[in-house]
């Protein structure tokens, strides 16, 4: 058994600062066994925890480590940036650096804007679509996630396509009545709501690839269609990709299915591990941010030269030749070997994966939609997760949260995770 006496301690004394004892809803472990985690180092694929315990991890940051922990590539390159100073609220080269980077790599952006995080990022891409159409209405879908703005913390009402209601307390319902929430991989009842409220539609957003409630993975084919709905009823089309940017790829989802959206939002890979969000996308729609356009956007902290410069290392790393076979290569030969022994053992078992992102499903059914995950298997996960802790393995403490592989973990680390994935399986469905 681990043993979490400084985490407790930690989480204790957290308790008496900060709501739940933590900043952010999920790290409190809520859905898992155990006071959470209190982390004080990482290097390549394994962190260790205030016990000094050793873990390798596929949490990654919940995504931006894609080259492990405390590369140090980015590492040095911040430090020369740092002697100079952290911020200083005027441009500085290291944004243009990054952002010509970014344009110059990414065939469906023509300009970009940086913002401190993947919500600001969302939420700018928000005003602004409503701000070049003169629309207010917007659409999103069951099972996407587009972090804690007030129009988008919504859930479905009952009927084909409702008006929002808030899933949290402190949202208007005036400003939840203006989005419009549908179920994914239903083309009928998206098409059906566009002909009732097109007019007032200023946008649709999704996750192209959702991530933030299981890995449901859409058909080329539904994407492919939204995007000629979109066109057809004059709707612009927003792909949130704070996950899926340069992770299956450097140009994310757009790149991989060749779909090109109208506006995209970015975080967590393009800060490097630091705090740093953008959206970008065509020209004519981006001219209408302040200064240039009428849609105001601001943020002190916007493209200070560290967060620049860490985003920048990252993601020439990402341009190198082969390194998205290779991380592509490694997350397949984990999930196939898992695979390949729930279908020996009779297990409903599976886990998804497109490129590094991969999320293990109590079900052998292939799940597309988030009411096909029965709330009653997460009692399978929540096991799991405590097995794996016992046996050095962190995954972030939600069954509805997917896991990375980093371009730090070695097929030794893979070996490793597949031994214990496998005793935990059994131990857990015996």
């Amino acid at each position: 058994m681990i043993k979490r006496a400084k985490s407790q301690a930690l989480f204790n004394e957290a308790k008496e600062l900060f709501p739940g004892g933590v900043n952010s809803p999920v790290r409190a472990f809520k859905s898992v066994y155990g006071p959470p985690l209190f982390i004080k180092n990482g290097n390549g694929s394994k962190f260790y925890d205030e016990d000094d315990n050793e873990y390798l991890d596929f949490c990654c940051s919940w995504g931006p480590l894609i080259h492990g922990h405390n590369a140090h590539f980015i590492k040095n390159a911040v430090i020369e940036t740092m002697s100079n100073g952290m911020s200083f609220g005027t441009p500085t080269r290291h944004g243009n650096e990054l952002g010509k980077l970014i344009i110059s790599n990414h065939r469906y952006i023509d300009k970009i804007r940086f913002v401190s995080s993947g919500t600001e990022a969302v939420m700018s891409a928000i005003r602004l679509a409503r701000g070049y159409t003169g629309k207010d209405k917007i659409i999103k879908f069951n099972g996407c996630y587009h972090g804690h703005v007030d129009s988008l913390l919504v859930n479905a009402g009952s009927g084909l396509a409702t008006f929002g209601v808030s899933s949290s307390a402190g949202i208007p319902e005036s400003f939840a009545k203006e989005t419009l929430v549908l179920d994914l991989n239903d083309l009928a009842g998206f098409e059906e709501t566009l002909k009732n409220y097109g007019t007032q539609i200023a946008c649709v957003i999704i996750e192209p690839i959702p991530a933030n409630n299981g890995l449901l993975i859409q058909d080329t084919n539904y994407l492919v269609w939204l995007r000629k709905l979109c066109d057809d009823y004059n709707v612009l089309l927003i792909f949130d990709e704070v996950i899926s940017g340069f992770r299956v790829g450097f140009e994310g989802a757009a790149g991989h299915y060749t779909i090109q959206p109208d506006l995209l939002t970015f975080g967590k890979i393009i800060g490097g591990g630091f705090p740093v969000g953008a959206f970008g996308g065509r020209q004519d729609i981006m001219a209408h941010v302040s200064p240039d356009g009428p849609v105001y956007q601001a943020g002190t902290l916007s493209a200070n030269p560290v967060a620049m410069t860490a985003g920048q290392a990252s993601l020439e790393k990402c341009l190198e030749l082969g390194f998205y076979e290779s991380l592509h290569e490694k997350a397949a030969y984990l999930v196939n070997n898992m695979n390949e022994y729930f279908e020996e053992q009779g297990y409903e078992i599976h886990m998804n994966h497109i490129g590094s992102i991969f999320w293990i499903a109590f079900s052998d059914e292939r799940i597309i939609t988030s009411d096909q995950i029965e709330a009653s298997k997460m009692e399978y996960f929540k096991k799991l997760h405590s097995f794996l802790l016992d046996h050095n393995i962190y995954l972030g403490p939600s069954g509805y949260e997917v896991g990375f592989v980093s371009a730090a973990h070695t097929y030794a680390d893979l070996d490793f995770a597949i031994e214990v994935l496998q005793k935990g399986t059994n131990q857990i469905m015996s």
